[in-house]
């Protein structure tokens, strides 16, 4: 571990500008740039709310605003968009930088370094949008909002977690790339972010003890929404499951690092 962390660090100049580089190509061509960052997750939320709000909007209660099922659901998209990219993006990331692999020497570990430094920017950019959407709609912030960092964190260590493990695995078994785009939106409409937990029967609502968004998201919402800390048992159970895989990823992506790069 401590071996990761100083190769992280002697190789940080090559991490920086690979996040920088990786910004700036992404959106080189494009009149809007970054903004396209934003103006997706925001497009399919306004979807998801001119479709659903009238269905939904009379099942939140303690809401005072009657965009609430907007608010709701882009407090909620704020935490999956991070996971959800997270792990994809490191499904494939060492498929796609085989050849680096191969020809350069640098720590391995730098790559999803690189891809949590650059969801976590299009994180931030998307969260400084929502702020201003929910201004514009008249729900202004709380102080509750600082929890939002250690609930990132938490996002962002159950995402490489879960991503590492799978990005390893893809490297053998390239099926594993194919069936998790189709688990994650399982996983997505398994999470209470397009209806509110409330409308889940009770003999259903068990189940979501299985979900490792569940905690994250009702943290979310209840942060960004309602303006109250989130429920501590969530706040456990979400560091302790999101450290817990992201241990085993760690380990999991240590021990095969030198076979993938034959693999490739």
């Amino acid at each position: 571990m401590f071996g990761m962390l100083r190769g992280l660090w002697e190789y940080r100049s090559f991490v920086v500008s690979s996040i920088k580089n990786e910004f700036i190509a992404r959106f080189a061509r494009s009149r809007l740039g970054g903004l396209w960052m934003i103006i997706h997750p925001l497009a399919q939320v306004a979807i998801y709310a001119l479709i659903l709000s009238n269905v939904l909007a009379a099942k939140l209660p303690g809401i005072d605003n009657k965009y609430a099922y907007a608010l709701y659901l882009m407090a909620g998209m704020l935490a999956w968009n991070l996971f959800s990219e997270i792990v994809s993006r490191c499904l494939t990331i060492f498929i796609e930088n085989g050849n680096l692999m191969k020809k350069m020497r640098f720590p391995r570990i730098a790559l999803p370094v690189i891809v949590v430094g650059s969801c976590l920017l299009n994180n931030l950019l998307l969260f400084v949008a929502v702020l201003a959407v929910f201004a514009i709609l008249g729900h202004a912030p709380t102080m509750q909002m600082f929890w939002l960092i250690p609930m990132t964190l938490s996002v962002v260590a159950l995402g490489v977690g879960i991503g590492l493990v799978l990005g390893v695995l893809n490297v053998f078994l390239r099926d594993i790339g194919q069936v998790v785009p189709i688990v994650l939106q399982i996983l997505f409409w398994f999470t209470p972010i397009v209806y509110s937990v409330n409308i889940i029967p009770e003999a259903l609502r068990g189940a979501l003890v299985y979900n490792p968004m569940y905690p994250v998201v009702t943290s979310y919402q209840n942060i960004l929404v309602y303006g109250t800390s989130p429920d501590m048992q969530h706040i456990w159970s979400a560091f302790g499951l999101a450290l817990g895989l992201m241990l085993l990823g760690l380990f999991l992506f240590r021990r095969a690092s030198a076979e993938m790069v034959d693999a490739l």
